[in-house]
């Protein structure tokens, strides 16, 4: 699927992304299940723009399944944050749905921080 880009000026190839909106979380959870029937690579960059409490630490893994109630799989995930920071990296792999799943942990950890993309 096409899109626009605004850094080329132009239209480009590939599903925009955002799995995971930017809000402060002090818990574990997921994005949920999302397809991912239009790619099977997707390009994505975890920010995280506040942490606070004691030693906190995220974890965020992408998984994918082929259909609905299937066993999930990783396909990778982003090195440990404990502080403000961003990666971007590229996954591959993915079957009819994905989710992005993460782990907050530490003495009252506040962790502000998003997952968004391009899907190709």
């Amino acid at each position: 699927m096409a899109r626009y880009s605004s850094t080329l000026n132009k239209m480009a190839r590939g599903e925009t992304l955002s799995p995971v909106a930017s809000v402060a979380r002090t818990t574990s959870s997921s994005s949920g299940w999302l397809s991912s029937d239009e790619f099977g690579t997707a390009s994505l960059t975890l920010a995280v723009t506040a942490a606070t409490g004691t030693v906190p630490t995220l974890d965020v893994v992408v998984e994918t399944r082929s259909a609905a109630g299937e066993t999930e799989r990783s396909v990778g995930s982003f090195a440990q944050k404990t502080a403000v920071a961003s990666e971007r990296k590229t996954f591959a792999g993915f079957d009819d749905e994905y989710r992005v799943r993460w782990t907050v942990a530490g003495t009252t950890p506040s962790l502000t921080f998003s997952v968004t993309g391009v899907g190709k």
